[in-house]
């Protein structure tokens, strides 16, 4: 458990230090040199207890193996110089995760990347905790990023059924990662204050292949809607020249009709028009 202390200021043991050491060195020219050893002795102690601690910096302290507490307080202090001290910073650091290859809950291939910015919360887990926390958040970062890819489909088109994906899961999925990864990273002492996936894609093998099936899932899409609309425009048409009685169609004829539209609305290219100069039945 972190326990925070507050060291006292370090200007009184600067003019200590400086006054010792300058009246050892005065008692050895006046020949005290047992004095003067003392005095230098002392002085060396002293200075050895000065440190200076950064802003969003701390030093973690024991003594003889013993957790005695963290310094947070920035400036110039002084500690009993028979402290051991391990400096561990408290500013955002971020995690640019390399790009994994992995399968998506589907087992198609995938390459995954993702950012984190992360920070200390604890020194006293991140100090004595964990072996290396800097080492231990890049290898469980990495496995977070592998459980999010393997855990989701990387769209709709593999599972339809599926509430998120990789792809269109956006913040839900950069929540499930922070989550994860905050569980993963609590026993070092560090919080995940935001994950986001930087890289998503197949992979080179089967790129081609999904990209030619989205292509194809898109086309049968635009076809369906132009179907759907030219319909409803085929059956607008006939209601109106029923209601108006602009013209009387029997069931042949309607049909003949019917087809002729479809053709020109749902054609890739504009119809070109044929002029007959006869009957329906001729």
């Amino acid at each position: 458990m972190e326990r925070v202390i507050k060291p006292v200021s370090g200007y009184l043991a600067v003019v200590l230090f400086i006054a010792s050491l300058i009246g050892g060195v005065w008692a050895i020219l006046l020949h005290h040199e047992a004095v003067g050893a003392i005095l230098m002795l002392a002085g060396i102690f002293i200075g050895k207890g000065i440190m200076i601690i950064h802003p969003n910096h701390s030093r973690v302290f024991t003594f003889f193996g013993k957790y005695v507490g963290t310094a947070k307080q920035n400036g110039l202090i002084w500690v009993n110089p028979l402290y051991g001290s391990q400096k561990i910073s408290l500013r955002a650091n971020n995690l640019n995760g390399q790009t994994l290859k992995v399968n998506d809950k589907m087992g198609n291939p995938i390459e995954i990347a993702a950012v984190i910015v992360w920070q200390v919360s604890d020194t006293y887990k991140a100090a004595f905790e964990v072996e290396g926390y800097q080492q231990y958040v890049q290898i469980q970062s990495e496995a977070a990023v592998r459980h999010l890819a393997t855990s989701c489909p990387y769209d709709r088109m593999e599972d339809e059924t599926a509430e998120v994906t990789l792809r269109d899961g956006g913040e839900r999925v950069n929540e499930m990662l922070e989550q994860e990864l905050n569980e993963r990273l609590f026993a070092a002492g560090i919080v995940v204050k935001e994950a986001r996936i930087s890289h998503l894609a197949y992979a080179p093998e089967i790129a081609g292949a999904m990209l030619q099936r989205q292509q194809a899932t898109a086309i049968v899409a635009a076809r369906s809607k132009i179907v759907e609309g030219a319909v409803g425009m085929v059956e607008m048409a006939l209601e109106q020249l029923s209601r108006k009685q602009i013209v009387t169609l029997d069931e042949e004829r309607k049909a003949a009709m019917v087809s002729n539209l479809m053709v020109v609305l749902c054609g890739e290219k504009a119809a070109t028009p044929v002029l007959n100069t006869g009957s329906l039945y001729q």
